[in-house]
């Protein structure tokens, strides 16, 4: 077979997208070493991956299984749906978001909620007093 063309593999790989997919698999496996199974004759890895195909000298099936595999990706997992999952079992009580490492609370707060300066909240009051008579 001198010359090949998408017709030719059409007969074996009816859908021509998929047989795309599946010789540019191939073309990059012969690119990263792996052996061709048809004399090469001055051709491109893309053309001699396609002759493989047209001359039944691979399998499909471990090609397919290979494409896919090669675009898949683990699922990432995020610190955050870990926590979820702690809360909802019960096993960490929810105390407020975390601060960043190295970083204080602003003076006068404190992590549960509370100010620190609860004495001061008649002086705030007061204030807050003050600025309504002004207005």
């Amino acid at each position: 077979m001198a010359r090949v063309t998408v017709e030719d593999c059409v007969e074996l790989v009816p859908n021509r997208f998929e047989l795309v997919l599946m010789a540019a698999q191939r073309a990059r496996d012969i690119h990263s070493g792996q052996d061709i199974q048809v004399e090469r004759d001055n051709d491109k890895n893309t053309v001699v991956s396609l002759r493989e195909i047209a001359e039944q000298k691979i399998s499909l099936e471990s090609l397919r299984e290979e494409l896919i595999a090669g675009h898949q990706r683990p699922p990432e997992v995020d610190d955050a749906d870990e926590e979820i999952v702690e809360l909802m079992a019960g096993e960490a009580g929810y105390q407020g978001p975390a601060l960043p490492e190295g970083e204080a609370l602003p003076e006068g707060m404190s992590m549960d909620g509370e100010d620190e300066d609860e004495g001061d909240d008649a002086a705030v009051d007061s204030a807050a007093g003050d600025a309504d008579d002004e207005i």
